[in-house]
């Protein structure tokens, strides 16, 4: 009876309890973290242990993608007095931080201060998820991006090794994006600066890592620093299908847009390429001219109405800051 007993003892201490069984995988994912990271198993099962899994979050994530809104509906949301306001306050308060990544990155004060206004307003919106529970939901319980999640999950992990923050404190969006700036954690690790100084890239509360992070960013996605960004065109015939792909990328020569039609008389002189931005207003299409930087913010998010909102909002602030010097 006391070997039955003593071998059952032993066999239940051999049987590894699940970290967390809301979360299918997460012991292969531990097991990754500890041989290719050196992470501490028993650290980790107690992190994941506190995991909550969200449904909102899953809900979020799987909810059917709404009637896509025109330019017009769209630049509405982001060009408001409040959010221009708002992005000159940011600058007078921030101004050294503004002109030290502007001089370091090339990237003009107003874009940094728009995207930041675009994203989270200013730091008003970051999120109310943890990021934890954010990722592991995604990854653990949403088989269609399971492997992107996951991927960001480990990066998340390390992220907070190398900065020594908590991994279970730090909140971003549904999907995970973080901080002023909403950076996924592979987006944190390639490109978030210490731009202070102090030993940390803290893009949750300190708005001048936040600004070098993203002039960085721009950086290196190609933005040429003193190049222009977008301009206002008229087709005077109708456009070719191939201008008409929606591709994001700089392609046609200036010879190309002639021939097709569109005006160039906005454009600087120069012979780089240049992409076809069509946005919807109420009254009819409007064509603009891209740019490199216009390219550039795209990278930040893939939506020519994203960059045009980004550089709208970007020239209303610069034009109310420039009328108050």
């Amino acid at each position: 009876m006391k070997k039955t007993l003593f071998s059952s003892l032993l066999l239940l201490a051999s049987i590894h309890v699940q970290a967390n069984d809301q979360l299918p995988g997460v012991d292969a994912f531990i097991d990754k973290m500890v041989t290719k990271h050196g992470f501490d198993r028993a650290e980790l099962d107690n992190v994941f242990d506190q995991v909550d899994v969200k449904d909102a979050i899953l809900k979020a994530i799987s909810r059917p993608a709404e009637k896509s809104k025109s330019w017009y509906e769209y630049r509405n949301i982001f060009l408001t007095d409040s959010r221009i306001n708002g992005g000159y306050e940011f600058w007078q308060h921030h101004k050294e931080a503004l002109e030290a990544a502007e001089k370091q990155y090339g990237v003009p004060a107003e874009i940094i201060i728009s995207i930041l206004g675009v994203e989270t307003r200013y730091g008003q919106h970051m999120g109310g998820y943890r990021v934890i529970d954010a990722l592991s939901t995604l990854a653990f319980r949403y088989p269609p991006r399971s492997p992107f999640f996951t991927s960001e999950l480990e990066k998340f992990l390390v992220l907070t090794e190398q900065e020594k923050i908590s991994r279970l404190d730090p909140v971003g969006s549904y999907a995970g994006a973080m901080g002023l700036g909403q950076f996924m954690p592979s987006s944190y690790l390639a490109y978030a600066v210490d731009f202070d100084g102090n030993g940390y890239r803290d893009i949750w509360t300190n708005p001048t890592d936040a600004i070098g992070s993203i002039a960085n960013y721009l950086k290196l996605h190609g933005w040429v620093p003193g190049q222009s960004i977008v301009h206002r065109t008229q087709a005077s015939k109708p456009l070719p299908e191939a201008m008409l792909a929606n591709d994001l990328k700089p392609a046609f020569t200036r010879q190309q847009l002639k021939e097709a039609g569109f005006s160039l008389s906005q454009v600087p002189a120069g012979d780089d390429v240049l992409s076809v931005v069509g946005l919807t207003q109420a009254d009819g299409e409007e064509y603009w001219l891209g740019r490199q930087n216009f390219y550039a913010i795209t990278r930040y998010n893939h939506s020519r109405m994203y960059a045009m909102a980004v550089y709208q909002l970007a020239q209303a602030i610069r034009e109310k800051m420039d009328k108050t010097k």
